[in-house]
């Protein structure tokens, strides 16, 4: 169902991307100074369903942002290109880059397992935390299952009686690795890629374990506070988004039709380092486009990031670390994440040079997709 593959990013998420992005092609223009393709498919979002959409840019001619649609249902205002959003996955890009961060410092190797820093943590159905390298985890080769994937933490968190039940519930990252435990991993170590949400609250607790901060802090410090990227945070438990922002909206169903519910207020602990953080679209460019530039990470390490491994049956995108290498109809390469939780889809990608971002959100896990928005930005 959409709004599971939509909690903190998937592969089902970037299948129809790319899809949605070939679509486009044959109408995609490239945006000159005006950028008016890029405002139409966002205008064309809303008019296919999407209740709001904000989205900024920055290319050679400035920095942009447009908005349509409203940003709450009940009162009618309109989106704000300022709005902060939940970014689901796109945390992971964060996550990975701390870790990068701690292996230029000399404090932890990409080939250390993850038992040598949490001991029989990932255990149990087959699955062997001595066989699981840092690096697996950050590019989804671990095979270790994906926690989202459970059927009662479905039930429990993404339909509606249960997420009305459970919405102000706390999870310890212990408590989502557990859940996977039970599962059999997806594959042996090292032998395929599949996305999993566990992968990086494993990540998350490494974080923890070296530094002896949380991820939280830890991406406060190193990323948020010499970046001034003060639109962002890690909620941890908080269950509200500051504003200024508009609410959130799903389906709450295993279809795209029937009522529309307002879930704006959550506790993201269910996503963990995985897909808890906030942010803004000008906030999110200025990461993407500073992280590609080196001004976050050593050139090895940003090598390492942008080391990527094949996506079987996604043809034009490959993972690296905690990052995605999209390429467009057009030939273009941009680099980012995608990332959805309840009630927010969202993507920020930008050039390898840095020179040219884009970052966009739509407040609706059912509907609307952001490639066809990158294709026009960016072809």
């Amino acid at each position: 169902m959409r709004v599971r593959t939509a909690l903190v990013g998937s592969t089902a998420l970037l299948v129809t991307a790319v899809l949605a992005g070939q679509a486009a092609a044959a109408t995609a223009g490239h945006p000159g100074g005006g950028h008016s393709g890029t405002r139409e498919a966002i205008r064309a979002a809303v008019e296919a369903g999407v209740p709001g959409a904000t989205a900024t840019a920055k290319d050679s001619h400035g920095t942009w942002s447009t908005t349509a649609g409203v940003g709450d249902l009940r009162t009618g205002e309109p989106r704000s290109a300022a709005d902060r959003y939940r970014v689901g996955s796109i945390t992971k890009t964060f996550v990975a880059t701390v870790l990068l961060q701690l292996e230029a410092e000399g404090r932890l190797s990409l080939d250390d397992t993850v038992d040598r820093w949490l001991p029989g943590v990932v255990s149990g159905h087959g699955h062997d935390g001595r066989r699981i390298t840092v690096r697996r985890l950050l590019n989804h080769t671990s095979g270790i299952y994906d926690y989202t994937s459970d059927d009662d933490f479905g039930r429990t968190h993404f339909l509606k009686d249960g997420f009305f039940r459970h919405r102000y519930d706390t999870l310890a990252p212990d408590d989502l690795v557990a859940i996977a435990m039970r599962h059999a991993p997806e594959f042996a170590p090292g032998t395929s890629w599949s996305y999993s949400n566990t992968n990086y609250v494993v990540a998350g607790m490494l974080i923890e374990k070296v530094t002896g901060h949380s991820y939280a802090t830890e991406i406060e410090r190193r990323v948020l506070g010499p970046l001034h990227l003060t639109a962002t945070s890690v909620p941890g438990t908080r269950v509200t988004v500051p504003r200024p922002s508009g609410r959130a909206y799903s389906k709450l169903a295993e279809t795209t039709t029937g009522p529309t519910y307002d879930v704006t207020a959550l506790n993201p602990s269910m996503a963990s380092s995985a897909g808890e953080m906030i942010s803004n679209s000008a906030d999110l460019g200025r990461f993407y486009s500073a992280l590609m530039r080196g001004k976050l990470l050593p050139p090895r390490q940003l090598k390492e990031m942008r080391t990527t491994v094949k996506i079987d049956g996604v043809p034009n995108v490959r993972y690296g670390l905690g990052l995605m290498d999209t390429k467009l109809t057009c030939g273009v390469h941009v680099w980012g994440h995608d990332g959805g939780i309840h009630g927010s889809t969202s993507s920020a990608v930008t050039t390898a040079d840095g020179r040219h971002f884009l970052a966009l959100n739509f407040n609706a896990d059912w509907t609307g997709e952001p490639a066809p928005v990158i294709e026009k930005e960016f072809c």
